[in-house]
């Protein structure tokens, strides 16, 4: 009989996996980490087509024990980690690794948390206003929604949903949790949807923007992101490779941003001069790849 564990790591699908796997072996890596490691997808094919030892890392504790599943057949040469990747430094010197050949990070939102209802990423399902990657931290969706001021709630929505409607969104959660709290994702819908409309544009439905500025919000990610990309770059080793997959321009701008410093200063080479999309084969096949964007820096020889 199948388990859950097992039928969700078939479920998910890597994206770009042929181009990550090419970029971590050309620079034949001793260590890699993989820094967003999910169910293990990609590290299953870094792992194969390596040597490495991979040290995995994922704030979601559900999907680190499909990941220790999939991956045990490889026995020693995987660690896995709960700690999100701004602590890449700490988990590095705990596991007595300075250095790594590649670290490789996809920024995408995990499959199987956005389909777990009880969760609470996903406006298509009703479940609790939850949110959390790490399910240790005390901050949860409901908490913003129903505490947040309705000035933060704008500065929220506009600048992580890149909302044009976000201060009358903001100002309908407010007059809606004064009549009552805001406990589940259909009662942010209808709170939203009361605001902008449930029409369509283009089809994206309106509450996809505020979803994802609140998820942002609740897991600190573009801060999270911002100390991997301070720190990440100087764990390397000489002719190691940072390998960044991105979904959005919200990250995928200070990757740009920072990658092309790092080029600039002379001590990293821009392996990808410009980011790299998945092929039209592969988005036919991976729905999610559509909107991928690799890329990748290497560690100059000093």
């Amino acid at each position: 009989m199948e388990t859950g564990s097992s039928a969700a790591s078939r479920q998910h699908v890597a994206v770009m996996v042929e181009e990550v796997v090419g970029l971590v072996r050309a620079c034949n890596p001793i260590v890699v980490v993989d820094a967003t490691v999910g169910t293990g997808a990609h590290a299953g094919a870094i792992l194969d087509a390596t040597s490495a030892h991979l040290i995995g890392l994922d704030r979601d504790g559900a999907v680190l024990r499909i990941a220790a599943e999939r991956l045990a057949r490889f026995g020693g040469r995987v660690s896995l980690r709960q700690a999100d990747f701004a602590a890449i430094s700490e988990v590095l010197d705990e596991a007595g690794t300075p250095c790594a050949g590649a670290i490789v990070a996809d920024l995408g939102m995990s499959s199987f948390a956005l389909n777990d209802p009880q969760r609470g990423f996903s406006f298509m399902a009703e479940g609790p206003l939850d949110m959390r990657m790490d399910e240790r931290q005390p901050l949860r969706a409901y908490d913003l929604v129903n505490e947040e001021t309705e000035e933060e709630l704008t500065r929220i929505i506009e600048e992580y949903g890149e909302e044009h409607g976000a201060r009358r969104i903001a100002r309908s959660l407010v007059l809606a949790r004064r009549r009552r709290p805001l406990e589940t994702t259909s009662d942010l819908r209808a709170a939203i949807e009361a605001a902008v409309g449930g029409r369509r544009h283009g089809g994206i439905s309106p509450a996809t923007r505020t979803f994802q500025a609140i998820r942002m919000a609740v897991n600190r990610e573009i801060a999270s992101l911002a100390a991997l990309l301070t720190d990440g770059p100087s764990r390397l080793t000489t002719s190691g490779r940072m390998i960044v997959l991105a979904y959005h321009s919200l990250e995928d701008r200070p990757v740009k941003r920072r990658f092309r410093e790092l080029a600039d200063s002379g001590a990293f080479t821009a392996i990808t001069r410009r980011a790299q999309r998945p092929t039209t084969d592969e988005v036919a096949r991976n729905r999610r790849a559509r909107s991928a964007r690799l890329r990748c820096i290497e560690r100059s020889a000093n």
